[in-house]
């Protein structure tokens, strides 16, 4: 069969809209809600805009099973799928069959927990067996695992209920979700701009109600990032927590998996189901079970907070300076003290070589298959030295023995998750296509993948042009408690995560600029 070029495949794409069709696969594998503002209108799916924990609470009272819960997701991804591409697959029947088993263990009294007949979503990096992982790339486009990721496993276990496998940058390569084999990534907040990435997909398809939860990656802010770009909640554990076996890596050393949800007792309830012990993963570590959830409630008007401003506040957009301002000033009341810390430089840490290690058989077979600026990025990494490799790790070694040095006097330390808004898609793949180099300093997310220690973005606000901006609260390695509860408090004391987009289902989707061309024509 002839593969498509990323022309014909984007305008099929754009074909698909119209015609308002989703991809499909067929293949197995505690309180009444609060009225949300700006809630999407016309679809009749109420239910579908409860948060994680809402939908919980109405399962275990017996008011709605999991397939109310399926069909009301399933319902708005054939609406708002072709608008925003979050999902790659649709996991349609499979996800009914299982919601339909959960039901018959939820008539017979037996429940799971707090996650039983849930609908999730997961990147497409994550295994799912025998459901296609495609990582965003063609080399991957008929792969089909025989086997769960382990945190796929886990989730099942708990009751979770795929509905289907999230779009994403190729490879989780970049920040932005719009070099994907699949066509790019849409926020739904402002469908000519890009959601961020690498999860982007994930965290598109949360803020647009089409589950109620999902898992990202995150190797420099790929959780986070997005999270922050389309005003959800995006929490990145400590290095080890969460098993990565069965993830396709970007860079091992800094790979992270965490949850992307609607609240932060959401992102609570799905790392209770994730965190564990795995033998079989060699970046996992043995930590002791923590309940996330009652950890969450702890007070934390005793928390010494400090505001880490060096690099992190350098370069700030105004505006979103302006929203992190207020949120700094929200969290001083809430907590015993505020003051300015320093945090240890990254630069140093170059482990990158790892990626190129994953590929190299792959791209040695197959090197036109990948995109553009994932074949540049690979091709760069093939030049690197191993010493300079092993030098580059001994430094992440010993930063990551040493970095709870650096939250003496204080608890948790808070700065903006970006320090600046999303770029349209179109000048996202025109700047990625012509490898224009990023400037790391430019970035605050990247940092605390090199820390190893848990850190979250909460919605702290919009700028002038309604777009979102993120709030990022960490801590010391395994902190998630006091990470959780900070975030909570700050969440319960303004009310930025009860806004949804704007999308409606008669919300016009932009046209790509489908050459290079025609990218660079000016605006009139």
């Amino acid at each position: 069969m002839r593969r498509l070029s990323r022309r014909e495949f984007t305008l099929s794409v754009l074909g698909a809209a119209a015609a308002g069709r989703v991809v499909s696969a067929t293949v197995p594998g505690l309180q009444a809600p609060a009225t949300q503002a700006g809630h999407p209108a016309g679809t009749g799916d109420t239910i579908a805009g409860l948060t994680l924990s809402e939908a919980a609470a109405r399962i275990k009272a017996g008011t709605v099973t999991s397939t109310d819960l399926v069909n009301a997701c399933l319902k708005r991804i054939e609406i708002y799928n072709p608008k925003i591409n979050a999902f790659i697959t649709v996991t349609r029947e499979a996800a009914l069959a299982q919601a339909r088993a959960l039901d018959s263990e939820q008539r017979a009294g037996r429940l799971r927990g707090p996650l039983h007949g849930i609908p999730i979503a997961l990147k497409d990096n994550i295994d799912t067996a025998g459901v296609r992982t495609t990582a965003a790339s063609a080399v991957f486009d008929d792969r089909v695992p025989a086997e769960d990721a382990e945190v796929a496993r886990r989730l099942a276990a708990a009751g979770a209920v795929v509905v289907g496998k999230t779009n994403l940058h190729e490879f989780a390569f970049g920040g932005t979700s719009a070099t994907s084999y699949y066509g790019p990534v849409r926020n739904p907040w402002a469908l000519e701009r890009n959601p961020g990435g690498s999860s982007g997909g994930s965290a598109a398809a949360v803020a647009t109600d089409l589950c109620y939860a999902a898992l990202g990656t995150d190797t420099g802010g790929s959780i986070r990032t997005p999270s922050s770009y389309c005003s959800v909640v995006g929490l990145k554990p400590t290095y080890g927590l969460v098993s990565i076996r069965g993830i396709v890596p970007l860079v091992l050393s800094l790979d992270h998996c965490g949850p992307i949800a609607r609240s932060v007792m959401d992102a609570a309830l799905m790392l209770n189901a994730l965190a564990g012990y795995d033998r079989l993963d060699i970046a996992s570590v043995e930590h002791a079970p923590e309940d996330y959830v009652a950890a969450l409630k702890q007070p934390v008007n005793g928390f010494r907070i400090g505001v880490a401003r060096a690099p992190f506040f350098d370069m700030v957009d105004a505006d979103v300076a302006r929203v992190t301002e207020d949120a700094l000033r929200v969290v001083a009341k809430l907590t015993k003290s505020i003051s300015d810390t320093m945090l240890p430089p990254t630069r140093d840490i170059q482990v990158g070589a790892e990626t190129f290690a994953y590929h190299e058989e792959l791209f040695g077979r197959m090197s036109g298959r990948y995109m553009i600026p994932t074949r540049r990025s690979l091709q760069n990494g093939a030049t690197a030295k191993a010493g300079e490799y092993i030098r580059g790790h001994w430094r992440l070694e010993m930063l990551r023995r040493t970095i709870d040095d650096a939250f003496r006097g204080i608890d948790l330390v808070v700065l903006p998750t970006r320090r600046r808004t999303p770029r349209t898609v179109d000048a996202s793949i025109k700047r990625e296509e012509t490898d224009v180099p990023r400037n790391p300093e430019l970035e605050n997310t990247g940092a605390f993948n090199a820390y190893g220690v848990p850190a979250i973005s909460v919605p702290c606000g919009f700028t002038s042009k309604g777009l979102p901006v993120g709030l990022m609260i960490a801590g010391p390695r395994f902190a998630e408690g006091k990470v959780l509860a900070l975030a909570h408090a700050f969440e319960q004391a303004t009310e930025f995560h009860t806004k949804k987009p704007p999308i409606r289902p008669e919300t016009p989707v932009p046209p790509l600029a489908t050459t290079e061309e025609e990218r660079e024509k000016p605006k009139e």
